[in-house]
C-alpha cells in the first residue's frame, strides 16, 4: 500500500522548506505553519479578493517562479519566538524578530541579496520596492490559491521526470506538503473518490498545473530542467501537471511520515 515518505511546510512563501515528521491539517484545509509569512512588493501589501476570499497572487511578491536565486538562501523560522534567520551558505545575512524593526531588517537583507542576483532587474519595476514582510507568523494564508489546500504528489511522478531529464529532479522542486510512494507515476491525477492519509480523509480537488518554479534547482536556484515542456511533450499532457490538491472532508488532523494512503 502507498505510504507517506516525506512531509514539508514552507513557513516563508517562496523560501526554504522544512522537512517534518508530521504535519497538522487545519480545519480550513491548510497546513499549520505553512506559508505564514511572505515578502511582498510595496504596492501589494494587502490582499486582493477572489471568490470572496483573500488572495495573495505570487506574481506580486518574491516567489521562485520569478526569482529562482531565492533557492540559494536558507531561511529558518522559529515559530515559538517568531524569529527568522536568513543565511547564504555559512554566512548569516540577518536574524530578527517580527516586530517593526525586525521586519525592516529582514526585508532589507533579502532585498540586498536579490539586487545582487541575476533577477535584480525584476525588483526595479515600478511599485516593487521597498519589499515588505507581511503575515503574523501564525496564520497560514499565502498559498497560491485563495482556498489554500493541502498539496500532494507521488515520488514516482518526480522519479519519472528524473529518468528523462539530465538534471537531478527531487521532491523539493514541487513544493508539496505531502509526498507519497508506492503508487504509479502520475496516478494522483486520476483520483476521483476520497483519499485517506493516516487518520485524515480528504476530497481530491484539482490537479496542480506547474509553473517555472519547478525549473530551478532547489539548492542552487539555477534553471537547469525544462520541467514544463517535458511534461507536455514527453508525457503528452495538455498542461504541465504534477500533483493534486486536497481538502479534508470534516475537521482536520495529523499526517505523519509512514502513514498509509488509501484511495477509496
Amino acid at each position: 500500500m502507498p505510504q507517506v515518505v516525506a512531509l514539508y511546510r514552507h513557513p516563508v512563501k517562496g523560501f526554504t522548506p522544512e522537512c517534518r515528521a508530521e504535519l497538522t491539517v487545519q480545519e480550513d484545509g491548510r497546513i499549520g505553519g505553512d506559508r505564514v509569512l511572505a515578502f511582498r512588493f510595496a504596492d501589494a501589501t494587502h490582499p486582493e479578493e477572489r471568490d470572496g476570499l483573500d488572495y495573495w497572487p505570487k506574481s506580486k511578491g518574491l516567489a521562485l517562479q520569478d526569482f529562482p536565486a531565492l533557492a540559494r538562501l536558507e531561511v529558518t523560522y522559529d515559530e515559538h519566538v517568531r524569529r527568522v534567520r536568513v543565511a547564504s551558505g555559512t554566512r548569516t545575512l540577518v536574524e530578527a524578530g517580527l516586530d517593526g524593526a525586525g521586519r525592516r531588517d529582514l526585508a532589507a537583507a533579502v532585498t540586498e541579496f536579490v539586487l545582487a542576483s541575476p533577477e535584480a532587474e525584476r525588483l526595479h519595476a515600478p511599485g516593487r520596492l521597498p519589499l515588505v514582510l507581511v503575515g503574523d507568523g501564525v496564520t497560514s494564508r499565502f498559498q497560491d490559491r485563495p482556498r489554500g489546500f493541502v498539496s500532494v504528489h507521488t515520488r514516482e511522478s518526480a522519479e519519472a521526470l528524473d529518468a528523462v531529464l539530465p538534471a537531478s529532479i527531487d521532491d523539493r522542486r514541487f513544493r508539496s506538503n505531502i509526498v507519497i510512494a508506492g503508487a504509479e507515476a502520475f496516478s494522483e491525477l486520476d483520483w476521483t473518490g476520497a483519499v485517506r492519509i493516516g487518520d485524515v480523509t480528504f476530497a481530491p480537488q484539482g490537479p496542480i498545473v506547474r509553473c517555472l518554479a519547478t525549473h530551478a534547482d532547489p539548492d542552487t536556484g539555477e534553471r537547469d530542467a525544462p520541467v514544463l515542456t517535458t511534461l507536455t511533450r514527453r508525457f503528452d499532457q495538455q498542461k504541465p501537471t504534477l500533483g493534486r490538491l486536497l481538502l479534508p472532508f470534516t475537521g482536520g488532523g495529523v499526517v505523519r511520515v509512514g502513514d498509509e494512503v488509501a484511495v477509496l
